[in-house]
């Protein structure tokens, strides 16, 4: 990266344009530290977790850490929500409610996610977590945001 300041804006536009949105996620400490990737499934969009040491929180099992599950959700929501409104900010967090289903193995681990409600000021994002199979989640999440 350039010692120029990241223009959020110009990221979207890019990854708009090129399909490809890593640069966004790089200028997202969090998202960068653990990992987060996104890919294209059709005009499907799905985040992606790889599998790394850092993430683990129960190493007996071996299982990732609740709090990054739930972080990792957080930020698919937020970039959702984002790509799908053309937003050159970041969505601010409002409300995040988590339900943990099962645990989390040392696995790649997968999110989708759905607006369900986009006003004018609040956008409500419902987000799957998956490891083997679509069907069988992880754990499931909403997410309120403010928006612009």
């Amino acid at each position: 990266m350039s010692d120029q300041p990241v223009h959020i804006e110009q990221l979207m536009r890019e990854g708009h344009d090129s399909g490809d949105y890593a640069p966004l996620i790089e200028a997202i400490p969090y998202a960068r530290m653990i990992g987060l990737e996104l890919k294209h499934l059709g005009e499907e969009v799905i985040f992606h977790l790889p599998i790394s040491k850092d993430n683990i929180g129960n190493p007996v099992l071996p299982a990732l850490h609740g709090g990054v599950i739930a972080g990792f959700m957080e930020q698919s929501a937020m970039l959702h929500l984002m790509i799908a409104m053309n937003s050159s900010v970041f969505p601010k967090i409002i409300d995040f409610s988590i339900d943990y289903l099962r645990a989390g193995l040392f696995k790649d681990t997968y999110a989708t996610c759905q607006v369900w409600r986009q006003g004018r000021r609040v956008g409500n994002v419902a987000i799957t977590a998956w490891q083997t199979r679509s069907s069988e989640p992880i754990a499931t999440a909403r997410a309120h945001f403010k928006l612009g």
